[in-house]
């Protein structure tokens, strides 16, 4: 005769770190993530996020590697205004039109003390020209480049700027889409419409190899469509990325903008035929997005787990003593082997030892760090 199953006990699910899991509520456990390892937070600015130094140094780690290939690729690195003139966005009909619904717009340049003692608007100081906080640059970097290029003697012309852009967005999710985010763009101008292509597939395998290599994120690669491609682009690639709920996250953009933005912008150079053309351009780019297709990539129900090649400390010492003088000793003993680690190399940086020693209870301690991902504990 079977036995009843009445009074069996069933095995308890497993304890996580983090609640809920990722199959129970995929987006909410995203975000519990992001704030167990110590990312970022919302910030009192709706839609924007201040960025903690444990995701600021994943970026900078990101930064890191990938300003060394765009310099490898001859690129150079330089900075341009915050602020657009409203005409420049004018010139390129389908970028107007792509943008204009995101934009931020700064109207007047003074506050004054209004008459319950705020302050308020001087309407004595509207601008003449609205300026647009910058969504994207290649209209204000195009201007630039009219100036620059002369002749075919100055192209090809590869510039990449690291930067924070404004995007009014209204549903926001920290690191993967916020009003305000940092990225680079690179902008290039070029003599022919094949070299100019080129570069759009060659910056595209860039980003493909950092992301697959550095981030140990799959991507693929490929062609948007019509309806998707960047505003006034002739052609826009990207590389996606498949996160664990089985969704694909855009994780980086290479345009083929043609001659349009030149044609915009004014960009012409003399060629050694001596004819004056318009130049051939292109733009491409990479956000903060990426640390969240980290999190979504590589995390698990217990928090962050980091790729040794972005993590800002590749070993974490946890000491554990029971007095002042078992404190004193571990310490002389743990500066040793510290010093020992940090002379060592791990692919293209000196092994980052970080040394806990607050006085908190050592399994809170070990759980915070499981949490952050850090690779050694």
């Amino acid at each position: 005769m079977a036995k009843s199953d009445a009074g069996k006990s069933k095995t308890p699910a497993p304890k996580t770190a983090i609640t809920p899991t990722r199959a129970e509520d995929y987006a909410e456990w995203y975000q519990q993530v992001v704030r167990a390892a110590d990312l970022a937070e919302s910030s009192p600015v709706r839609g924007c996020m201040v960025i903690k130094p444990w995701g600021y140094a994943i970026w900078e780690n990101m930064q890191r590697n990938l300003d060394r290939e765009f310099k490898r690729t001859g690129h150079k690195n330089a900075y341009f205004p915050l602020f657009i003139p409203k005409s420049f966005l004018e010139k390129e009909a389908a970028h107007v039109e792509g943008f204009a619904k995101e934009c931020a717009v700064v109207t007047h340049h003074r506050l004054i003390e209004g008459p319950d003692g705020g302050l308020i608007v001087d309407p004595a100081a509207e601008l003449e020209e609205p300026l647009i906080v910058r969504p994207t640059s290649e209209t204000i970097i195009g201007a630039s480049f009219a100036s620059w290029i002369q002749s075919y003697r100055d192209l090809p012309l590869l510039i990449n700027q690291w930067a924070n852009v404004v995007r009014w967005e209204l549903r926001t999710r920290l690191f993967l889409r916020t009003a305000e985010f940092l990225w680079q763009e690179g902008h290039t101008a070029h003599a022919t419409q094949s070299e100019a292509v080129e570069e759009t597939k060659r910056m595209l395998d860039v980003y493909a190899d950092f992301a697959e290599s550095v981030m140990a994120m799959p991507v693929l690669r490929g062609r948007k469509t019509d309806s998707e491609r960047f505003p006034g682009a002739v052609d826009t690639y990207c590389i996606e990325a498949m996160m664990q709920d089985r969704k694909a996250l855009q994780a980086g953009t290479s345009h083929f903008l043609g001659q349009n933005f030149a044609h915009a912008s004014g960009i012409k150079f003399h060629t050694k035929e001596e004819t004056v053309e318009h130049a051939w351009t292109t733009s491409w780019g990479v956000s903060t997005r990426l640390v969240g297709g980290l999190v979504m990539t590589h995390a698990d129900d217990d928090g962050l787990v980091l790729p040794p090649r972005l993590a800002p400390s590749h070993v974490v010492i946890l000491p554990v003593f029971r007095d002042e003088e078992g404190r004193a000793k571990v310490a002389e003993y743990i500066d040793g082997l510290a010093a020992e680690l940090r002379a060592q190399r791990y692919v293209d940086r000196d092994l980052e030892v970080e040394v806990d020693f607050r006085d908190i209870r050592g399994g809170d301690k070990q759980w915070e760090w499981v949490k952050k991902g850090a690779p050694l504990r």
